[in-house]
């Protein structure tokens, strides 16, 4: 089974829907499956008090003006659905409360995601699960009882879905990566595991390839130094490009684990013991 890769653009289009389709060309030309956003309703996310305080941004001085400046509505995911489609490619969100999954629903999109803030969300969680559709749930920020508690009610609803190791932390130190926790939540709940990596460089996602991961998911970006707190976390197109490409190989490479002879070593076996007796062969 191929690693499903995705490209998490989040909220890196800084409220622009032009960016944002820059971002899917990005995706789509490193041969990505699918492009991820993130959709919130601002007054239920955050307090009023949140909303009002004081923070400088493009769009103004308030938490409010800066939130609001970040978020698709409608119109801007009209524009998204008709762009990845006219693109071929899959897209979908990670809904931060239940009336933006709500919203997400006349999209048809295929797939879900459970954010690694919202995994403790148990209400969210049962109306994603609700709508049977594959479902990626990220395990950053958890200990054991959340992620048995999501596991519990996913299956409770008949609903596919993987776990994503996540380490919450943007940018993360390769030295927290723990991708010994793919093995750990494979063999705990016995589903696929993918990745979702916010590291900086590729050789942390290399190496969660090479560990079986079902799906691989990396923040990207047009310039890390834009503005956004997601941007230093995420990998601008080249990387992104040669990212797509080494996971292919690693894929290839891995192989099926069986010891025989590569039928190209046949040839060359023969020429390098042909000094030796036959019955020493063994």
């Amino acid at each position: 089974m191929s690693i499903f890769i995705i490209a998490e653009i989040g909220i890196n289009h800084n409220g622009d829907v032009e960016i944002a389709k820059q971002l899917i060309d990005v995706a789509k030309d490193s041969g990505a499956d699918a492009v991820k956003f993130q959709k919130r309703t601002i007054d239920l996310v955050y307090s009023k008090e949140m909303l009002d305080s004081f923070r400088e941004s493009p769009w103004g001085n308030t938490v409010r003006a800066q939130k609001e400046g970040l978020e698709f509505d409608l119109k801007e995911y009209r524009q998204i659905d008709a762009y990845c489609k006219k693109e071929g490619i899959e897209w979908f969100a990670s809904a931060w409360d239940i009336e933006s999954q709500k919203f997400l629903r006349q999209f048809d999109c295929k797939y879900n995601k459970i954010a690694s803030a919202m995994i403790v969300y148990e209400d969210l969680l049962k109306e994603v699960a609700s709508e049977k559709k594959h479902t990626f749930i990220s395990t950053g920020m958890t200990l054991l009882d959340h992620i048995d508690r999501a596991v519990e009610i996913f299956r409770a609803k008949n609903c596919p879905f993987e776990l994503m190791h996540c380490v919450s932390v943007y940018p993360m130190d390769d030295e927290e990566a723990n991708l010994n926790c793919i093995k750990t939540l494979r063999e705990r709940y016995k589903c696929n595991v993918g990745y979702s990596g916010h590291e900086v460089g590729l050789a942390v996602s290399y190496a969660a390839a090479a560990l079986g991961i079902a799906s691989l998911e990396r923040h990207i970006t047009l310039d890390r130094a834009m503005y956004g707190s997601d941007q230093a976390a995420s990998v601008e197109p080249m990387g992104f490009k040669a990212l797509v490409g080494a996971v292919r190989k690693i894929e290839k490479a891995m192989g099926n684990g069986e010891i025989n002879m590569n039928h190209k070593e046949i040839t060359i076996a023969k020429k390098l013991r042909a000094h030796i007796p036959f019955e020493s062969h063994g």
